[in-house]
């Protein structure tokens, strides 16, 4: 009897058990279900004026890059010696995950993987932090058709590492190279 007594009690609690189960799953992805879904329309609330894109812009394509940024201490237009970046290499990712666009310079240039290319020339920064690259706004001259056609901005955003603040640049150690790695959105916009 004790045996018996046992089992159903097991049973029961094990009945129980995934009774619970499943109904807290059910009500967790119901909960889910009613969360609201991310914003499909890009802001530029958060950013600061100098690296807004002017009214009358809409996002044409949305990137993730992760890459390098090659320097090489040498004099500068403005002081006497400093790191100067000389070239960019870094695959962009759409929002997917997907590899969409290769990004080398100089001049900037975005290669997208359907053909279509932009040539981006700064015209604005601002300030990101001092080991970090600063947000940037470009504008852009398209060729080619697809993803890339007709972009008049590249804003350059979330932007993480790039910058070396440790290691000296002087005259001892002209012609020097340094890689970096960074992190970067960049956010391609077009008319309309």
């Amino acid at each position: 009897m004790r045996s018996t007594n046992t089992h159903v009690r097991t049973a029961g609690k094990s009945l129980l058990g995934t009774t619970l189960l499943v109904t807290g799953t059910a009500l967790i992805m119901a909960a889910c279900s009613s969360a609201p879904p991310l914003p499909k329309v890009y802001s530029q609330d958060r950013l600061p004026q100098a690296v807004m894109v002017p009214a009358g812009h809409s996002v044409a394509l949305e990137t993730r890059a992760t890459g390098i940024l090659n320097y090489e201490c040498k004099p500068t237009a403005t002081g006497p010696y400093g790191w100067v970046l000389m070239s960019p290499q870094a695959n962009l990712l759409d929002r997917t995950g997907k590899d969409v666009v290769a990004y080398s310079g100089p001049p900037a240039t975005f290669k997208h993987v359907d053909g279509s290319s932009v040539v981006a020339t700064q015209i604005s920064v601002a300030p990101n932090g001092e080991y970090t690259i600063p947000l940037q706004l470009s504008t852009a001259q398209s060729t080619g058709t697809g993803a890339l056609q007709n972009i008049s901005y590249v804003q350059r955003i979330n932007t993480k590492g790039g910058v070396e603040k440790t290691k000296p640049c002087a005259a001892l150690n002209n012609g020097e190279k340094l890689t970096l790695p960074y992190q970067a959105d960049y956010i391609f916009w077009r008319q309309g």
